[in-house]
Formats: structure tokens, C-alpha cells, sequence
């Protein structure tokens, strides 16, 4: 009979135009990336490590963590009014009256001192007749649900954020030792001009574009060197720790891509991206608050009750005949409010407009996310593949130019022009598989990597 009584719409989840597939993606896979662990995804051990420490000992993901539980509370609040509240009262009371000062009054001059004992139980329930507590208790389960999805993504960005610094830290390995062999063949280009110079040979002009040369290959060095304690001391704050130095992998051995990472089917991604499942506890939370807000409407129904002694004698309280009771039944309703239960209405609605909108864009940016990381994927590596065949033909052009200054075939300036070329485009190719395996690390974000674990196994990595 009370189900019957419900006000206010039952919450049923909005449409959304999902596409068949992603973009970059041929066909929708039955498999998904995202159903691996993130222990599976980072085979790197020393990543792994990080990753836990950081799951374990992050700020932030422990403030979650206590957000969630603080709205688990709240979610028992709200069931508690199921129930009826029954209070304790007690009390004394000692009277005495003295009324001289009034005789026109015709009191009595002195009355005799009075004591009174109170004790009792009293209990108190409203009767959910329109589901206005039913509703409430909907609205604070659903922000609990939203927490917990806040929560899981926290995680899964946590886990992205210390995967990226990693892999963006170990780049600048790469680049460091790019910079220390720039750095080595210019010195040695240097020292050798300068010795031919002392000899008369070579001319005072090309010393000094070696040294220039040699100066700005140390500058580059010294920036880079700048950037990896910038970027341990990131990672650092992620695992909860003091700035200082990051255990890795050496360049060339860290994680590489999976050769297949089927994307899934899109639609799925309502089911498993932690942001739109927030999203949607969200809009169910909105949803309920129209029915609370419809149920104001309506009249309240209570019942109270009142058991306890009352005497003017303590010994009463426990013996003879001091007992009271009361049973009563309220009803109170609105009548007038000025428009404040209609506006509350409205606002409710907007409310619910607003989180639906929400919801719809985050899964609007999950597909345009996801198909990003598929597309970046997917050119980077045929980008790096011609890097590599770039830098290995400089590699060639700088050891050639090389022989033939040394037989006096060339001027330096080829072998300079060859080096300038060929060191930045070690790094452009550092740079693209760097980039290739970040875009592995957020295709498995923007999937919901590792949706069908539970926080321990997240947490434990396995």
C-alpha cells in the first residue's frame, strides 16, 4: 500500500547514442583492454612498485577514501529514519511560593514546598505514507555510489599519473645519455681542433664553432639533468614519499606496448569508466531529490507515545501507582509557504537537468577519449618507425662525414651540420616511443582499466 503511494519519478537510466565502434578502432571487440589488471598492463617491476606504494600511501586517494566512508555514514543516517526514535527523559522539581507582596490577588500567603519526579520513555515515527524518507534514502545510497566511482577514479588516474611520470622519467634517461654522447663527440671535436689549430692546420674560426657547439650540447645536458630531478620528485609526491631518487628501469627495457589491445565494444563504457558511473549516481541522487522535493507537498503523518511515572514521592517512581502513558497521531501539511515548496520543486528539476547533462557529456568524452589514444596509437608508431630510419641514416652521415675530414676530403662544417642533424633526432625518436606508450597507458585509462576488480585486488596488484 505505501509502495503504491510513491511520489515523485522512478529513476530509469537516459539514452545514449553510443557508436558501433570507436574511431581508429576497425571493428568492436568482444575483448577489451580494459579487462586486464593494471599489474598485467605495467610489466615493469619497478613501476609496479611505485604504483602500489602510491595506491597504499597517496593523500589524495586517502582522502577519497575517507569521503567515501563519511558518506557511508550519512547513508545510515538517512536509513534511520525508517525507524521510530524513542528518548529518555527524567527530571526533578522542587516548588515553594511565598505571596505576601500581593494581596489583592487573595493568595495564600505561604504555600507548602512540592516535589515532583519525572521519568519516562518517549517514541516517535513518522509514517513514510508518500516515500518522502524512501526517497531520501535513495538520494543518500546514490551519493555514496558516486563517492565510491569518485574513489575508483582517483585510482585509476593515480595509477595512470605514476605510469606517465615513469615513462616520461625513463625518456629522459634516454635523452640524458642522448645529451652525454652530444656532449662527449663535440668535446672531442673541440680537443681535436684545438690541437690542429696549435699545429697551424685548421684556422681560429673552427675552434670556435666547436666550442660553441661544445657549450650548448653542456647546457643541454644540464637542463635535462634539471628535468629528472624535477620529475623524481613528482612521482615522489605521488607515492607519498619526500623528494629524492626514483628506482627505474634502464632506457630500453621498460614497458612495451602490448601488441594487441582490443578496445571493446563502446556502449560498455557506460558500465566501466568510473567518471560516468559517478555520473549516473549522481543523476539517480537528482532523480530521488525530485521526489523529495514532490513529497513536501503532501501532509506528514506521525505517531508518538509517552511511557513513564510521574510522583511527587521518589519512592513512587519504582513502587504504587504513578504510572502515565499517552498514545497520539499527528498530521501537519502545508497550507501557504510563498511559493517556496513550488520553487524547491523547480529547483529539483533543473537539478536533475543539469546532472543528466552531465552524464551524457562525460560519456561523450569518454568516446572522443578513447578514440584519441586508438588514433595516437596507432600513428605514433608508424611515425616512430620512421624516425628510426632516420636516425639510422644520420647515424651513417655523421660517421661518413667524419672519415672524410679526417682524409681531407671535408670541412668541418659537414661534420658539424651532420651532428646538428642527427642528435636532435635521436631525441624526436626518444620522444615518439615515449609518446607510442603513454598513449597504451591512456587508451586503459579512458577504458576503465581493470573495471572488474575490487579495490583489494587493486590495491594488492593482483
Amino acid at each position: 500500500m505505501l509502495s503504491g503511494c510513491l511520489v515523485g519519478p522512478n529513476y530509469k537510466r537516459p539514452t545514449i547514442s553510443a557508436p558501433a565502434a570507436f574511431r581508429g578502432q576497425a571493428t568492436a571487440e568482444p575483448n577489451s583492454f580494459a579487462d586486464q589488471g593494471w599489474w598485467d598492463v605495467y610489466s615493469d617491476p619497478f613501476l609496479n612498485v611505485l604504483i602500489k606504494e602510491a595506491l597504499k600511501n597517496n593523500y589524495d586517494l586517502k582522502t577519497a577514501i575517507a569521503r567515501a566512508k563519511e558518506a557511508e555514514a550519512y547513508r545510515a543516517v538517512a536509513r534511520s529514519a525508517y525507524l521510530p526514535t524513542v528518548d529518555e527523559s527524567s527530571g526533578v522539581q522542587r516548588d515553594h511560593g511565598v505571596y505576601k507582596e500581593f494581596p489583592e490577588l487573595s493568595l495564600p500567603t505561604n504555600t507548602p514546598t512540592s516535589n515532583l519526579f519525572l521519568g519516562g520513555l518517549s517514541a516517535a515515527w513518522e509514517v513514510d505514507l508518500w516515500g518522502r524518507i524512501r526517497r531520501s534514502n535513495e538520494a543518500a545510497n546514490a551519493a555514496y555510489l558516486a563517492t565510491e566511482e569518485g574513489r575508483r577514479g582517483l585510482m585509476l588516474a593515480l595509477i595512470t599519473e605514476v605510469a606517465q611520470s615513469y615513462l616520461e622519467l625513463v625518456e629522459l634517461d634516454r635523452r640524458l645519455a642522448v645529451a652525454r654522447d652530444s656532449r662527449d663527440a663535440f668535446e672531442s671535436t673541440h680537443t681535436l681542433f684545438s690541437k690542429r689549430y696549435g699545429a697551424g692546420i685548421v684556422s681560429r674560426l673552427q675552434v670556435t664553432r666547436a666550442e660553441a657547439a661544445l657549450a650548448a650540447a653542456e647546457g643541454t645536458l644540464t637542463d635535462v639533468e634539471r628535468q629528472v630531478a624535477e620529475k623524481e620528485n613528482q612521482i615522489c609526491v605521488l607515492v607519498g614519499r619526500n623528494p629524492g631518487s626514483v628506482q627505474r628501469t634502464v632506457p630500453g627495457k621498460e614497458m612495451n606496448p602490448p601488441p594487441s589491445v582490443p578496445a571493446g565494444i563502446p556502449s560498455q563504457l557506460l558500465e566501466r569508466r568510473p567518471d560516468i558511473r559517478e555520473a549516473e549516481q549522481n543523476l539517480r541522487a537528482a532523480s530521488a531529490g525530485i521526489g523529495i522535493a514532490n513529497a513536501d507537498f503532501f501532509p506528514r503523518f506521525g505517531l508518538t507515545a509517552l511511557l513513564g511515572r510521574v510522583s511527587p514521592a521518589l519512592s513512587s517512581l519504582s513502587g504504587g501507582t504513578a504510572d502515565i502513558w499517552a498514545l497520539a497521531a499527528s498530521f501537519s501539511g502545508p497550507v501557504f509557504t510563498g511559493g517556496r515548496l513550488t520553487n524547491e520543486y523547480r529547483a529539483a528539476v533543473d537539478i536533475f537537468d543539469q546532472a543528466k547533462n552531465q552524464y551524457a557529456q562525460s560519456a561523450l568524452r569518454a568516446f572522443r577519449e578513447v578514440s584519441d589514444a586508438l588514433i595516437a596509437s596507432q600513428k605514433l608508431s608508424a611515425v616512430e618507425e620512421q624516425q628510426k630510419r632516420e636516425v639510422a641514416a644520420l647515424t651513417d652521415s655523421v660517421s661518413i662525414a667524419s672519415r672524410r675530414y679526417l682524409g681531407g676530403l671535408a670541412s668541418y662544417y659537414e661534420v658539424l651540420e651532420a651532428q646538428q642533424l642527427l642528435y636532435p633526432a635521436e631525441i624526436s625518436l626518444s620522444e615518439t616511443s615515449r609518446d607510442r606508450r603513454l598513449a597504451i597507458v591512456d587508451l586503459y585509462r579512458a577504458l576503465g582499466g581493470g573495471w572488474n576488480f575490487d579495490n583489494t585486488q587493486w590495491m594488492n596488484g593482483h
